[in-house]
C-alpha cells in the first residue's frame, strides 16, 4: 500500500479547489480583457499586471530547482527549460507584445493570479527538485515523457500562433474587436486556451506526477469556462459569427 504524505494532501485539497473554481467561473466570468468590468475595484495598465501576476511563476520554480537536491542531471534541466520557456515569454515578453496599451486589469485579478501562481509553481518545483527523488536520464526517453513532451511542444506552438492571431487584427492602439480567421479559428473561438491546456496536460504526462496532473486541472478550470464566456461573447456581438465553431474543442463544445 502507498503511503499517502502530507504533501499529498495538499495536492489533492489544491485539486478540489480547482474543481470548485470551474463551476464557479461558469457563473462569475473573471474580469479582464473584454469582459472587464469596474465593479472589481481599482485597475493598473494590463502589461504591468501581466508581468507582476506572471512572474512568480518563473522565479518561485526556478527558486526551487536552485535549491534542491535533484537539480544536477539532464532531466532536472530538460524540465527547467520547458517551463520557463512559457513562465518568461508570458512575464517578460507577452505583456509588451499588446497593441493596445491603455488597455488595464483588476489589481483582485493580479493578487489571485499571484497566489495561484505561486502555489503551483511551489507545488511542481517541490516535487520534481526536492520530494521526486530525482528523474534519471532513462526517463528522457520514456514513452510517457516523449509522448508529454510532444504534446507539450505542439499546445505551446498552438498558444503562440493563436495569440499572434489575436495581436493581428488589431492595429496599434485600437481597443476594438474583430473575429480572428484561419488556422484553428476556423473550429473554435478559443484556441490559445486549446493550446495552454494542452501544454500542461503535456507537462502533466512528461513529469508524471500528481502536481503536474493538478497544474493541468488548475488550466482547464480556468479557461474552459472562459472559452465559453468569450464563445457566447462573439456570437452576442457578431451576426455573421461561424455558426460550426465551438468554444474550445473541435466539433464538441
Amino acid at each position: 500500500m502507498v503511503a499517502v504524505t502530507r504533501f499529498d494532501l495538499i495536492v489533492l485539497a489544491w485539486l478540489l479547489l480547482a474543481v470548485a473554481v470551474f463551476v464557479a467561473l461558469f457563473f462569475v466570468t473573471a474580469p479582464y480583457g473584454r469582459h472587464l468590468r469596474r465593479v472589481w475595484g481599482a485597475t493598473l495598465p494590463a502589461r504591468l499586471v501581466l508581468l507582476i501576476m506572471e512572474a512568480p511563476s518563473a522565479l518561485v520554480f526556478a527558486a526551487f530547482f536552485a535549491v534542491g537536491p535533484f537539480n544536477g542531471g539532464a532531466t532536472a534541466w530538460v524540465f527547467l527549460v520547458m517551463w520557463e520557456a512559457h513562465y518568461v515569454h508570458r512575464a517578460f515578453v507577452y505583456p509588451w507584445t499588446l497593441r493596445d496599451a491603455r488597455r488595464r486589469m483588476p489589481l483582485s485579478v493580479a493578487a489571485m493570479a499571484i497566489a495561484f501562481n505561486a502555489v503551483n509553481a511551489s507545488l511542481n518545483g517541490r516535487w520534481l527538485f526536492g520530494l521526486s527523488g530525482g528523474y534519471g536520464t532513462d526517463w528522457l526517453t520514456d514513452p510517457r515523457f516523449l509522448c508529454g513532451a510532444a504534446l507539450f511542444v505542439t499546445g505551446f506552438a498552438v498558444n503562440r500562433r493563436s495569440d499572434e492571431t489575436l495581436r493581428g487584427l488589431r492595429r496599434f492602439g485600437s481597443a476594438g474587436y474583430a473575429v480572428p480567421l484561419g488556422g484553428l479559428y476556423r473550429w473554435v473561438s478559443c484556441p490559445n486556451y486549446l493550446g495552454e491546456i494542452v501544454e500542461w496536460l503535456g507537462w502533466a504526462l512528461a513529469t508524471w506526477s500528481l502536481p503536474g496532473l493538478a497544474f493541468a486541472v488548475w488550466t482547464a478550470a480556468n479557461l474552459a469556462p472562459r472559452a465559453h464566456a468569450n464563445h457566447r461573447w462573439y456570437r452576442e456581438r457578431f451576426a455573421d459569427y461561424p455558426a460550426e465553431r465551438r468554444a474550445l474543442i473541435p466539433g464538441v463544445w
